[in-house]
């Protein structure tokens, strides 16, 4: 039995949801909330294992309530938003539903969450790649923050962990490797210039060559210089002239 969350500030959906869900009797709504205060007060407890969300409520946007999301636990999404919207649900949830919520999307979304089993750490679902439009949470351990794509500008490899900087000097610990980051990053903008790192380019200030044929590449707020693997600066420099084209 799956105990579920019903967060929806509209009794009417809720009651909607409610009666399709009877059809599938191995999940159990236990409780529901209608504000963001009261949601975020019942995410608190850890007795749920899915969680159905809309994504307004009073007091709110329910995206604020990802972080309170116990570990372990799926969200799944139920919205009338547009499809800008509906891309970051697919980008940061298990699934998402559109109102009013179709009983065989409704059987799919579980279907998926029966197959995903409890969440990890890795923020992001292996599906669509991903845009520099796009925002990503990244959870770290109980903590979490979104993030735009395009303000991601290191990725460091420590083991089957990896290191995020963004543009701000913020720092994200995250139990996702950096082949799983390599394939969903879009590759105009960020590469892999050594085993260990990935770059966004476009936060490269300058970069210096030595006799040896070593590049080390400066970013924007980040103190340290990123060493380029040598066999990869006829890449790196044709990607950096794409990025900032020469009058």
């Amino acid at each position: 039995m799956t105990h579920a969350l019903l967060i929806e500030d509209e009794a009417t959906a809720r009651a909607d949801l409610r009666a399709k869900l009877a059809a599938h009797p191995d999940i159990a709504i236990i409780d529901e909330a209608a504000t963001l205060r009261s949601a975020r007060a019942r995410l608190a407890q850890h007795d749920y294992e899915l969680v159905f969300m809309d994504i307004q409520l009073v007091g709110g946007c329910s995206f604020d309530l990802v972080p309170d999301v116990r570990p372990g636990a799926r969200i799944i999404f139920v919205t009338a938003y547009d499809a800008y919207a509906l891309r970051a649900f697919e980008v940061n949830a298990l699934d998402y539903l559109l109102k009013p919520v179709a009983p065989a999307r409704l059987a799919e979304a579980l279907r998926r969450f029966a197959a995903a089993g409890p969440a990890t750490d890795h923020d992001l679902p292996p599906g669509p790649a991903l845009r520099l439009e796009d925002t990503v949470f990244l959870r770290s351990g109980l903590r979490g923050r979104f993030a735009p794509v395009r303000s991601i500008s290191l990725i460091g490899a420590r083991d089957n962990y990896s290191e995020v900087q963004l543009a701000d000097g913020t720092k994200v610990f995250l139990r996702k490797s950096l082949k799983a980051w390599e394939d969903t990053l879009p590759a105009t903008h960020f590469m892999r210039v050594h085993r260990t790192q990935i770059v966004n380019l476009a936060h490269v200030v300058r970069y210096e060559r030595d006799s040896d044929e070593h590049t080390r590449l400066y970013l924007e707020n980040i103190a340290e210089p990123v060493l380029a693997s040598r066999d990869r600066w006829a890449e790196l420099r044709e990607r950096l002239t794409a990025l900032r084209p020469t009058p």
